[in-house]
């Protein structure tokens, strides 16, 4: 779509989206295999460094505050900045405090730039334009991942992991404070509240947004934990598994945008949590490298399934809750992603298998939730149409 190309906070989220994408694609893709072969941590400790790591996305709430200093365009771009630092400095640390204090740098940087990114797309484009937005920046960002999986797989074998976090976060650096010297993108968002608070009408936005936090964490921490320590995947294994994923990524979710505008919210998170059941008990119960290594790469497919959850809030939200209503959804599902690493890397270290299966009961009770979701007639029309 040609307006949307044009839209000049389009072309602005984009190249941020990019780069952080990359540096956070980069930053994964060394972290486990950095915190276990050089750290030396073990799964609770991994547990509580990505605990940690989701702390400042619960602290989101605090973007409504920054606002009154800085516009939120400007807040997206410092953001990747700070996200860079981070990310140079994970390869300085050889100990797990040290670990611990860059993976809060770059979480910070991280969470307050997607914080600004959600709100920006759903405030500056159109209600049938955002999840297409959406789909796209996650396709282009799905490529810049591409590159820097490939780009660790090569770089691994000839690199030490230090060179390589620094080479990373010195690129989103740059990309951050190039983008904060272009023009501000044209003011075309209604004017925020900066006040935040609760609402009753959104309650079901929060529920589904505190038990996405949980899901995504056991995906993001204990699905690849699996496969470097159960199945002893090296780092260049997973850099290519990241490579399949980002490709996957890229193909699909321009359908996931049309399945959004085309059947609603809610038939596309019921397929995100139905499908999500199967994936967990097949974690937990099928001891095969090849097939968790599948499981792996479909539950990143779905994983992109949550764009649903941005676009069912623009639909049911006034325009000028948008803002404070995106951040207080982020803050609540990092409620549950500040609680799931640590007492899932407890449970881990009794049996391996028991995250998987909270993730199953997690997603079961998401799925029962989901289907409650209701749009206002005239959208509910418009989907049918």
């Amino acid at each position: 779509m040609k307006h949307i190309r044009e839209n000049p906070m389009y072309r602005y989220l984009l190249v941020l989206v990019v780069c952080a994408s990359a540096g956070l694609q980069g930053w994964m893709a060394l972290y486990t295999n950095y915190a276990k072969e050089v750290v030396g941590v073990n799964g609770f400790q991994i547990g509580l460094a990505q605990s940690v790591r989701e702390v400042p996305g619960f602290l989101t709430f605090l973007v409504m505050y920054i606002l009154l200093v800085i516009s939120e365009y400007r807040l997206a771009g410092w953001s990747v900045i700070v996200m860079g630092v981070g990310i140079g400095a994970t390869g300085f640390c050889t100990t797990l405090t040290g670990l611990l204090f860059a993976t809060v740098m770059m979480s910070v940087g991280f969470h307050y730039f997607e914080t600004a990114n959600k709100s920006l797309t759903v405030q500056c484009f159109s209600r049938t334009d955002t999840p297409v937005v959406f789909a796209r920046l996650r396709g282009f960002g799905a490529l810049a991942n591409i590159a820097v999986g490939a780009a660790v797989w090569l770089l691994a074998y000839v690199l030490p992991y230090r060179i390589m976090f620094l080479l990373l976060g010195m690129f989103v650096c740059a990309s951050g404070a190039y983008m904060l010297r272009r023009e501000p993108p044209a003011r075309t968002a209604p004017v925020a509240q900066n006040r935040l608070r609760l609402r009753r009408r959104y309650r079901l936005y929060y529920i589904l947004n505190l038990l996405s936090g949980a899901r995504r964490q056991i995906f993001i921490v204990f699905a690849v934990f699996l496969l470097v320590e159960k199945y002893r995947l090296g780092v260049t294994t997973i850099a290519g598994i990241y490579v399949v994923n980002y490709c996957l990524t890229w193909l699909t979710n321009p359908w996931i945008s049309r399945a959004i505008n085309r059947y609603g919210e809610r038939v596309v998170l019921c397929m995100e949590s139905a499908s999500l059941i199967v994936l967990f008990l097949g974690y937990a119960f099928i001891e095969n490298a090849a097939v968790a290594v599948g499981l792996y790469v479909l539950d990143s497919i779905f994983f992109n399934f949550a764009i649903g959850l941005s676009t069912y809030l623009q639909k049911i939200a006034d325009p000028r809750d948008l803002a404070q209503s995106t951040a207080v959804g982020f803050t609540i599902n990092h409620i549950s992603a500040v609680v799931i690493p640590l007492c899932g890397g407890a449970l881990w270290v009794l049996n391996w298998r028991l995250p998987f299966l909270i993730g199953t009961a997690l997603t079961v009770c998401s799925l029962l939730f989901t289907l409650r979701i209701r749009l206002p007639v005239s959208d509910a029309d418009t989907v049918r149409a």
